[in-house]
């Protein structure tokens, strides 16, 4: 294994830095730019990553580690992403979010510097897993492509939850496009549209759904799957706080009148 190589992350501080003293808004500018440029490029990178690893079910990756140094690096892969993400979307890990952007626009740019480490995390993942080499079954014929039609269908399950909880946020786009118009990020509203109408975690489902509707299945599809799945269902528990002390009886008639993560299919049929 090899140490980090943090030359690529000084040089960026460096242009950061003189970024930061053009003395007119071209300094800015300049500075959200940078930063729309390397989420967007992360973000694109991070589920193109996702979409191919798990489609071939985690059997086809970057990863290289022999035995037993694989079990461990891929332990660490998974663990990665939920702990870090759920730990700074606390109130301590928001005030970590706005120490690292440059001084001053930390707050501004916090949405995107968020989606910068979630997406650099799920590239990690997903890119750099070390296959086991067993595949247990591999979807042919009319299978195959009803679980590509189902995996395509989870995906676009993910982006019409996104895009109805707030597509600017989620991906990372508030920050720098605010920092950009030199303006105060204004946060979408409590998402109760679409089908937030339906579930109150529709991109918690949707994420778990694209784990389990692969053609391909190995030990290493069904380690993903199992832990992000719990992930999916656990998580938003620590996000319900958060509304309900946001906003108050307000979050909580809706989530009185709105299940979790299954449909009332009865209630619904019976309006």
């Amino acid at each position: 294994m090899t140490l980090v190589d943090l030359r690529p992350l000084k040089r960026l501080h460096r242009l950061v830095a003189g970024m930061l003293s053009v003395p007119s808004g071209r300094g800015r500018i300049a500075l959200a730019c940078l930063y729309g440029l390397v989420c967007h490029t992360l973000f694109a990178a991070a589920v193109l990553a996702m979409i191919a690893a798990m489609f071939f079910g985690m059997s086809r990756s970057l990863g290289t580690l022999p035995d037993p140094w694989r079990y461990l690096a891929n332990a660490f892969l998974l663990l990665q992403f939920p702990l870090t993400h759920s730990v700074l979307l606390s109130v301590r890990g928001r005030k970590w979010l706005s120490a690292l952007a440059p001084s001053g626009h930390g707050k501004t740019l916090a949405t995107t510097t968020y989606a910068i480490i979630a997406s650099f995390q799920l590239l990690l993942l997903f890119a750099f897993w070390t296959p086991s080499g067993v595949i247990w079954w591999q979807a042919e014929g009319a299978v195959f492509w009803l679980l590509c039609g189902l995996y395509t269908l989870s995906w676009l399950l993910l982006i019409k939850a996104s895009y109805d909880a707030g597509a600017e946020v989620q991906s990372g786009a508030l920050g720098w496009m605010s920092l950009a118009q030199n303006i105060r990020p204004i946060f979408p509203d409590m998402p109760e549209t679409g089908l937030f109408k339906i579930i109150r975690q529709p991109i918690y489902v949707s994420f778990a759904l694209t784990t389990w509707t692969v053609p391909v299945w190995t030990p290493d599809q069904l380690a993903v799957a199992s832990f992000l799945t719990a992930y999916c269902l656990l998580a938003p528990m620590l996000k319900e706080r958060r509304f309900a002390s946001q906003f108050g009886d307000r979050f909580r008639q809706y989530q009185a009148a709105v299940p979790y993560i299954f449909p009332n299919v009865t209630r619904r049929s019976k309006k």
